[in-house]
């Protein structure tokens, strides 16, 4: 029997990028299906990222699109939160979202996809570790899925876990780094 290569998902930042060239970053790593976990599926200064009209320009490259809300961000955070390791409240809301049922599911469901397509997860921020992506790249390396940045047409960058998680089986959390547990 053939091995079959490691499970995969790229990640991305629409930013304020010309919808040929963004077209064009997918296209050249390979991507099947463009995965957006924006809570708003719409950018005001960026129409070409709406709901409305992405969703066709992807079809004629030939790549799906899906919106998975249940991975969006703006998420509240709790009190006797685990991950006061954030100072940033939104990630640490965010971090909290991930403990719960429905993170699990909807992060199931994306690993689910990759092992059919070549998945590009998508949010608005260029950057990765400004997005709340990078918390569900952290959950996706917890449970083996390697996760690349895609930089450029050319070049992509393994995501490297946040140094301070703590990882228990598949369970993430963000301690103070000061913390005995």
């Amino acid at each position: 029997m053939m091995q079959s290569s490691p499970l995969g998902v790229l990640t991305v930042g629409h930013s304020t990028r010309p919808i040929a060239e963004f077209m064009s970053l997918l296209t050249s790593h390979g991507v099947t299906r463009l995965t957006d976990v924006r809570t708003v599926p719409r950018s005001r200064h960026n129409p070409q990222f709406n709901l409305d009209t992405l969703p066709l320009s992807l079809k004629q490259a030939g790549i799906a699109y899906e919106h998975i809300a249940g991975l969006g961000g703006f998420r509240r955070t709790y009190p006797g939160s685990p991950n006061m390791g954030w100072r940033n409240i939104s990630f640490r809301g965010y971090a909290d979202y991930m403990q719960t049922p429905e993170f699990a599911e909807n992060l199931a469901v994306l690993i689910e996809k990759a092992r059919h397509d070549r998945v590009a997860l998508m949010c608005a921020e260029a950057v990765p570790w400004r997005c709340h992506r990078s918390l569900i790249a952290d959950a996706l390396v917890v449970h083996g899925v390697c996760v690349e940045e895609i930089i450029s047409e050319k070049r992509l960058q393994a995501h490297k876990l946040t140094p301070f998680a703590k990882v228990d089986g598949l369970v993430i959390t963000y301690p103070p780094e000061n913390s005995d547990t």
